[in-house]
């Protein structure tokens, strides 16, 4: 059985390079239809080289960005 974090603990980080929609839609802010459009993207341009550039995707302002920014990494 897996173990979970302790209570407060921070979740641990998604790989945006990999991260299903599901996923994706599970953070604060994202929603399926952002999420399906992040995939979209990393599929038809490639992995992103930071969670910075997740502004590529239309739709995604730099305060999402920011909103997300400790949930995520790109390995």
């Amino acid at each position: 059985m897996p173990r979970l974090a302790p209570e407060g603990a921070p979740s641990p980080r998604l790989s945006l390079n990999r991260a299903t929609i599901a996923q994706l839609d599970s953070l604060p802010g994202i929603g399926s239809k952002r999420a399906e459009a992040i995939v979209r993207d990393r599929q038809l341009n490639g992995p992103f080289p930071s969670v910075d550039a997740l502004t590529r995707v239309p739709g995604i302002k730099p305060a999402l960005v920011a909103r997300v920014r400790e949930r995520l990494q790109v390995p």
